[in-house]
């Protein structure tokens, strides 16, 4: 059987005050999520096109934020320092600010978002 590297597909940002964590991913991004209702679980599902991947915020039983947990880092196209300025205004924090990349690798940011999850922001070169 062949192997096949692992691809993300799929990812979800846990949160506790839904409206607020998709208030502040609209507001830094720019975008609008989707809400959906999957059974007991509030999606607002970020915007994509096939094939790339895609993901959600999410919250329903089971579901925490927590600290140390996986790393995600968001594309911000050419609006890294931008997204970042808008981050403290949306309720959230910037933990690392700019960090350059080896050569044509970009850049990346980490800020914390208004549920305590630490997330990677990624600017191409």
């Amino acid at each position: 059987m062949p192997s096949r590297q692992p691809v993300a597909v799929w990812f979800e940002i846990p949160a506790t005050e839904f409206d607020r964590a998709a208030r502040f991913y609209e507001a830094i991004l720019g975008v609008s999520l989707r809400r959906e209702e999957m059974g007991p679980m509030t999606l607002g599902v970020f915007p994509y096109a096939e094939p790339e991947t895609s993901g959600c915020v999410m919250a329903g039983p089971g579901v925490a934020p927590g600290a140390g947990g996986t790393s995600l880092y968001l594309n911000t196209g050419a609006r890294l320092r931008e997204v970042l300025a808008a981050t403290p205004d949306a309720g959230g924090r910037v933990v690392l600010p700019v960090t350059e990349l080896p050569e044509g690798m970009g850049r990346f940011a980490h800020i914390v978002d208004t549920e305590g999850n630490r997330v990677g922001l990624h600017e191409a070169a």
